[in-house]
């Protein structure tokens, strides 16, 4: 896909991918965003988490972690790091395990992606992961509500404005 770019510079203040997510001005409800650092000051992942209940929960989290993030590395049944966020965050401390994945082709305008569904022992939540062209994990966790197809239409690069310190 040619969405992407890299961006460097010499003292990381945010991410050095930029993060596809939906734009904030889109979502009518609370967005809260953290980055994963790592010990050299590297930024190993963004997740920016949706929030449509009124501050009851998130309904939504989209991950977006490089190649190498030790948030991608896990166990055999281990849920993603984003479910595992999500859960967090709704304070649900059920043990939810993945039961199967399944691939589906996806259009996202000119751009065939390949969409793992992730399914999960608690029904509740839906999530998806795909691939982009330079190697960064998307993960998209939803409580309670389905993921469609159209949801991949509202993806788009954010600004990196968003994630500077300061």
């Amino acid at each position: 896909m040619s969405f992407l770019r890299r961006n460097r510079a010499a003292t990381p203040a945010g991410p050095d991918f930029d993060v596809l997510a939906m734009d904030p001005g889109d979502w009518p409800g609370n967005l809260g965003a953290g980055l994963l650092p790592a010990p050299d000051g590297s930024c190993q992942g963004v997740f920016l988490r949706y929030d449509l209940f009124g501050g009851r929960g998130p309904a939504m989290i989209i991950g977006n972690l490089p190649e190498g993030s030790p948030a991608r590395e896990l166990d055999d049944g281990q849920v993603p790091f984003e479910v595992a966020q999500l859960l967090d965050a709704l304070e649900n401390d059920e043990d939810v395990e993945v039961t199967g994945i399944e691939d589906c082709p996806v259009m996202q305008g000119d751009n065939l992606l390949i969409v793992r569904k992730v399914k999960l022992s608690e029904g509740r939540i839906s999530c998806v992961q795909f691939d982009r062209s330079d190697n960064v994990l998307v993960t998209i966790a939803s409580w309670d509500r389905p993921i469609t197809d159209d949801l991949y239409a509202l993806l788009k690069p954010l600004p990196a404005e968003l994630f500077q310190q300061g």
